[in-house]
């Protein structure tokens, strides 16, 4: 069985090739944790040059939109893969999938509910701790 620090480094690694298969880049930087029957995934940098320039243009709120617009229609397009992944990952399904994108920062937040919550192995040895205490 995985730790908990080890399952969240998992599912950054997928997420990371995932957005690189799906979105032509990977982020700068990525960052998972598992929070009871959630999964919050933080990534970095996922902007594009080009998705950078039409957020600033001066008709912003249009390129905005369809900037957002985009990076929902291809996560949908690959939401089966990445649904798949979380699972074999962590042994559990996903409920379903909630995602924003900060076009001025170019973080996007993606947050998976599980069907249960994940067990890993620290958690087993502080249970094991608190029961024998």
């Amino acid at each position: 069985m995985k730790s908990k620090g080890e399952l969240e480094a998992a599912i950054s690694q997928a997420l990371i090739r995932f957005e690189k298969n799906y979105m032509g880049r990977g982020p700068t930087e990525t960052k998972t944790f598992l929070l009871d029957d959630l999964v919050l995934v933080r990534l970095k940098g996922v902007l594009t040059q080009g998705e950078l320039k039409l957020a600033e243009a001066e008709d912003n709120l249009r390129g905005r939109y369809l900037l957002k617009q985009m990076r929902q229609e291809l996560l949908d397009r690959g939401r089966k893969e990445l649904e798949a992944a979380i699972q074999s990952i962590l042994g559990v399904a996903v409920r379903s999938l909630h995602t924003d994108i900060s076009t001025k920062t170019g973080e996007r937040i993606i947050v998976f509910t599980l069907e249960r919550r994940p067990c890993y192995a620290d958690e087993t040895r502080s249970l094991l701790k608190v029961e024998s205490g």
